[in-house]
């Protein structure tokens, strides 16, 4: 969190670094890739810097006209760049059947997957498919949203020789999730939801899907990676149901930037592990600051990721 005083370890780079330097020199030309949330945030900035080094972006995002605001943005500065936006609303399972099933048939490519748009905060409330919300946007619409990507993942990975990467953002958050990690029996229980305990919960899901995933892909012997990163503590958006921290007068806020990420700091870590050449060998790890971290311990449970794996496929049928 305290970016200014940190300091390098790992990789070249550290918590203060931007999107734009952890891509410096690299080239992505060839490459589509998929970013979820793309219409604010970091999500856009994943997309703009992708977009700058050659990387030809779909912005799946639930407002397409925010989305095409910032494609146009992004125009402006890079007039070179690929960028298309679809509409998908993760909270709908209808929704991401329908993206996939538009993205499979339009026979693009996809070598990288950004699974990264989020909620944080709101109210207990239940999905149209009626699954408590921050599960449901957070992670599984991703989950299934991957799922039906991957076979166009690895026909992409087999035809062009070139490594696919699947990213889950997910945050240092999962820390707090429940005391058993995964409410498996009580997930859609209003009684015992916990605001902050439900996003960790989400969270701790994005991490146990990507290791799950990348132990059967490696299984399988296929050359897609499957990590997971924490993207920092940031000022956007994703706060908007947290009524304590949209209040915070501006003084505070002011003073908080020299403690929070910025934007370009935000989505560095995203950008690292979308495209630096230190991550290719690397799969079903963590990622701070574009450097390797360590998870909780529940993070790291092999037997929840395989439950959370079958649970998370019952709920998608």
């Amino acid at each position: 969190m305290w970016w200014p005083f940190s300091r390098k370890e790992g990789s070249e780079f550290s918590s203060s670094s931007t999107a734009e330097q952890v891509t410096h020199a690299i080239h992505g030309y060839g490459l589509t890739a998929i970013v979820t949330g793309a219409s604010s945030g970091i999500g856009a900035e994943t997309t703009r810097v992708l977009a700058m080094r050659g990387v030809h972006v779909i912005m799946a995002v639930r407002n397409v006209n925010a989305g095409k605001d910032v494609k146009q943005a992004i125009l402006e500065g890079i007039p070179t760049a690929k960028v298309d936006v679809m509409e998908l609303d993760l909270s709908s399972m209808a929704s991401v059947r329908k993206f996939a099933s538009e993205f499979n048939a339009s026979e693009l490519p996809l070598n990288i997957l950004i699974n990264n748009a989020g909620i944080f905060g709101p109210p207990f409330m239940l999905s149209e498919d009626n699954i408590e919300l921050q599960f449901a946007i957070n992670h599984l619409g991703h989950f299934l949203l991957t799922n039906l990507l991957l076979d166009t993942m690895k026909k992409t990975t087999r035809e062009s020789k070139k490594q696919g990467r699947i990213v889950n953002v997910s945050s240092n958050g999962h820390r707090l999730t429940y005391r058993q990690g995964i409410l498996f029996d009580k997930l859609n229980d209003q009684s015992s939801y916990r605001t902050m305990c439900a996003y960790g919960q989400s969270k701790l899901a994005n991490i146990l899907h990507a290791n799950e995933l990348a132990r059967r892909l490696k299984e399988e012997g296929v050359d897609i990676t499957a990590n997971s990163l924490h993207p920092g503590v940031i000022g956007t958006n994703i706060h908007r149901y947290n009524s304590v921290l949209s209040a915070i007068p501006e003084v505070f806020k002011t003073l908080a930037n020299f403690v929070l990420k910025n934007v370009q700091q935000g989505a560095a870590t995203t950008c690292y592990v979308a495209l630096h050449p230190q991550v290719s060998r690397i799969s079903g790890e963590y990622f701070s600051d574009s450097n390797l971290a360590k998870t909780s311990s529940q993070g790291r449970d092999i037997d929840m990721a395989k439950k959370l794996w079958d649970f998370s496929m019952n709920l998608i049928k």
